[in-house]
């Protein structure tokens, strides 16, 4: 086992529970066989309680649940959602000093690429000279937004994103629903899980509805999506998500035109129906458009005409064959 370790690949794919089982293998006491931890040990009990001493989970403040332990709570209204450089300077005692058990010592940064440019630099001069019996497990999608010097002190790990029979089979012992949520979020079942959990996966299926059967009118699509968004609590839909999801639409839309297949199955009658009266090029020019509407999505200026001008563009595209 490598003292740094850099597990990378898709969001949703379970990189944080991977991670979080291997650091229990680490503290175990007595692992089995197969590799994984025991479950019993008294090293066991306190990683499971979440109350380790010889582990730290570094997050960003924003995650963290009311008891201060693993980011499955609540998430708090304030807060950071960077990791900061006190977070990371608070773990040098934690490396230094020696540990509680006189084993091992795990600290897992999650995700790592939340680090801001001071608290990257200085996990960097931990990550130099770190003790024989400490071990870091850094987690990340995003993971090329690390400085150079920090990936090269870590072993990379990709982890694959699940086969589609695999997520739906992961889903179908928890949460059946989520399952035709799969294609629209990367095929992530972890993320389409925390959708249905929240909400927000009516949410999603609301907005395929309103663009398999979206009208005529732009102004009565749009006032159709800001309804559907206008929750603020945590079951509503991020505008840059619902951005993603027209964009998602379109592409299939123009994948079904060009190719005959789409990777949206359920939705095949729909997109059959719509893509008759399309254009390839039109499609692929309201995809390209889309790609631009994402950067202004998290701050629109006038969110109304956002959404008039995406829908204008959208059923502008689906009557690109007739003009």
């Amino acid at each position: 086992m490598p003292h740094a370790l850099l597990l990378t690949g898709s969001e949703g794919i379970g990189k944080g529970r991977f991670a979080l089982a291997m650091a229990a293998r680490l503290l175990c006491e007595a692992p089995l066989s197969s590799g994984d931890a025991c479950g019993e040990c008294p090293s066991c009990r306190w990683f499971a309680s979440g109350n380790h001493p010889d582990f730290r989970h570094v997050i960003p403040e924003a995650d963290v649940d009311s008891e201060g332990a693993f980011p499955e709570g609540e998430r708090k209204k304030s807060g950071s959602q960077q990791i900061l450089i006190n977070q990371i300077r608070a773990l040098e005692d934690f490396v230094f000093v020696g540990g509680h058990r006189s084993g091992a010592r795990v600290l897992v940064v999650e995700p790592a690429d939340a680090m801001n440019q001071p608290a990257q630099n200085a996990i960097l001069k931990i990550l130099e000279e770190p003790p024989s019996s400490v071990y870091f497990i850094l987690i990340s999608t995003h993971w090329r937004r690390l400085l150079p010097t920090i990936r090269s002190r870590c072993r990379k790990l990709p982890l694959p994103r699940p086969s589609s029979s695999e997520a739906q089979a992961w889903l179908r012992t928890r949460d059946e629903t989520a399952i035709k949520l799969l294609p629209l979020l990367g095929n992530a079942p972890l993320l389409a899980h925390a959708a249905s959990e929240s909400g927000r996966g009516s949410v999603y299926l609301g907005v395929l509805a309103s663009l398999a059967d979206p009208g005529r009118d732009p102004l009565a699509l749009a006032a159709r999506w800001q309804t559907q968004l206008q929750p603020k609590s945590e079951g509503g839909l991020p505008v840059q998500a619902f951005v993603e999801t027209v964009q998602k639409w379109v592409f299939n839309l123009a994948l079904f035109k060009l190719a005959g297949r789409t990777r949206l199955g359920s939705e095949t009658d729909a997109l059959c129906r719509l893509a008759g009266h399309a254009s390839a090029g039109g499609l692929l020019r309201c995809y390209n458009e889309l790609m631009k509407a994402r950067s202004l999505a998290s701050h629109p200026l006038n969110p109304q005409l956002f959404f008039e001008d995406i829908a204008e563009r959208y059923l502008r595209a689906l009557a690109s064959e007739r003009t």
